[in-house]
Order: structure tokens, then C-alpha cells, then sequence
């Protein structure tokens, strides 16, 4: 199994905070573009890229306009992005990242929700117990997802679990896991329905009335999005997405590690971490 490490570039908690990604040889490559949907070869079991460990606040992306992507953190008017403590919920109630070479293409409108996608690559929920860290790669198995219509776009939520999980080989299916963990999808709901709420923004809507959809749905949609981003990659659409790669040799967008190098040194060096603001800690209430 391919194996992968981070260099953190600036200070966390900053505007300035980088979190690149290196290959099992050192070299540096993009977590978007050249970390492979899937890390074995005709199995149903997909790479996931963690950006946000569960519990916490701090809203960490994958930025897909910027040159190998790194992760940094979101930036709304300025300021850097936490989402809120919504009771009974803290931080985000999942280790929460992506699929990699996945894109949700804002050109397209999904025959289910009616809506375009977001500019993403696919969004994951990974539900198992044990807390990720920052930047860690791991093999989940898809067992259903949620349409979350954001704002007017598609954005997917992939409901998924660590290969690894002790729980793994008892949930298979979107409702092994209502009986297993017993609350969690209500709960996902719930998250996803009001989490800008204290933003000042409308609860979330949802296509399907909210229910989750299967495995098998599921799996479709990640292939469809993976369709979309080998489309974007090779340039035969375009997405305002930076496809700056080192192992893809059919993309005009593959760079030398001289170059690779040279977009991660440019980046400010590592510092300690600056302090979360104390209103991050704050809890909203609301009316169910």
C-alpha cells in the first residue's frame, strides 16, 4: 500500500499555513491529483484524504486553486474559517476529507438534485472510531451519501468507513450503519442542516428529502466525479482549478520535482502555532 507524509509549510492557525504532501520516495505531489481514487486496482475501497480530524474546528480544504494543492484552511472576508459548536455537536462529527481525483464539476447538472457541483473534489464522512490526523491518508469503504444541495450547488457527502475500523466488516451498507451506530446519520443531518446557521445563513437544504442513499448509488457518483476530474486534468475542460501534478504524464499540467520544490520553498517556513481565538469555543443553541 502506497504510503504518504506531510511538510507543514507557515504557522498553523494562520493565514499563511500550508500543508504539502510528499510520495513514500520523498517526493512532493499534489493530494488532489496524483494520490489514486483507489489504492488497489479493481476493489471497491478508496483513497481518502483527511483534511479535518473529527471534534475539531478549524475548516481545512484541499486548495484546488493553488499549485499542489496543499491543505490550508478556508478564509471568509478575511478571516480564517471555524465552524461552530451547534449543541449537541462539536466541531465536525467526523473525520471529514476527500476523494482524490474527484471533481464535482460546476458545468454539470446532476439528473438527481438538478443542481451543478462545486468545484470540489468529492466530500467524505469517514465514521469510524479512531480520531485521523491532519493530512493522513486512508482506505475507506463507501456505504452510502447524502445530497446536500449548498448554497444552490451539489455537494455530495460521502458516508464512509476506515478499512481499518475494528466495526469495518460489520457495515457494508448505508443501513448496517443505522443499526450499528444507532443516531449517527440523524446526526449528519442535523450537522449539515444547520452548521451556518450561526453564520447568519438559512438551514441547508437537502436533494431527497434527506435520506441517504446506498452503497451502490454512492459508488456511482465517485466514479462520475472521477470521469469528470480525468476530463479536467487533461485539459479537455475547465474547471478554474489548478492541475499542477508530478506523476500524471498524459497532463499538460505534470511538473518536474525542480518545480515541485520550488512552489513548496516559496511558501513561508514552518512556525509554532498561533493561538485559536476563545470565541471558537463558544456553543449556539437552537431550536430544534
Amino acid at each position: 500500500m502506497a504510503s504518504y507524509c506531510v511538510e507543514e509549510r507557515g504557522c498553523p492557525n494562520s493565514l499563511d499555513y500550508r500543508l504539502f504532501f510528499k510520495n513514500a520516495k520523498g517526493q512532493y505531489i499534489s493530494p488532489f491529483h496524483d494520490i489514486p481514487i483507489y489504492p488497489e486496482a479493481g476493489k471497491d475501497v478508496f483513497n481518502m484524504v483527511v483534511e479535518i480530524p473529527r471534534w475539531t474546528n478549524a475548516k481545512m480544504e484541499i486548495a484546488t486553486k493553488d499549485p499542489l494543492n496543499p491543505i490550508k484552511q478556508d478564509v471568509k472576508k478575511g478571516k480564517l474559517r471555524y465552524v461552530a459548536n451547534v449543541f449537541p455537536h462539536k466541531g465536525y462529527i467526523w473525520n471529514y476529507g476527500a476523494i482524490p481525483q474527484t471533481w464535482e464539476d460546476p458545468a454539470h447538472k446532476d439528473e438527481n438534485t438538478g443542481c451543478c457541483g462545486d468545484n470540489d473534489p468529492i466530500d467524505v464522512c469517514e465514521i469510524g472510531s479512531k480520531v485521523c490526523s491532519r493530512g493522513e491518508v486512508i482506505q475507506v469503504k463507501v456505504l452510502g451519501t447524502l445530497a446536500l444541495i449548498d448554497e444552490g450547488e451539489t455537494d455530495w457527502k460521502i458516508i464512509a468507513i476506515n478499512t481499518e475500523d475494528p466495526e469495518a466488516a460489520k457495515l457494508n451498507d448505508i443501513d448496517d450503519v443505522r443499526k450499528i451506530k444507532p443516531g449517527y446519520l440523524e446526526a449528519t443531518v442535523d450537522w449539515f442542516r444547520r452548521y451556518k446557521v450561526p453564520d447568519g445563513k438559512p438551514e441547508n437544504q437537502f436533494a431527497f428529502n434527506g435520506e441517504f442513499k446506498n452503497k451502490d448509488f454512492a459508488i456511482d457518483v465517485i466514479k462520475s466525479t472521477h470521469n469528470f476530474w480525468k476530463a479536467l486534468v487533461t485539459s479537455k475542460t475547465d474547471g478554474s482549478i489548478c492541475c499542477t501534478n508530478t506523476t500524471l504524464s498524459d497532463s499538460p499540467c505534470c511538473c518536474d520535482q525542480e518545480n515541485a520544490t520550488a512552489t513548496v520553498t516559496a511558501a513561508p517556513a514552518s512556525g509554532a502555532a498561533n493561538l485559536i481565538p476563545a470565541e471558537v469555543d463558544k456553543w449556539f443553541y437552537q431550536q430544534q
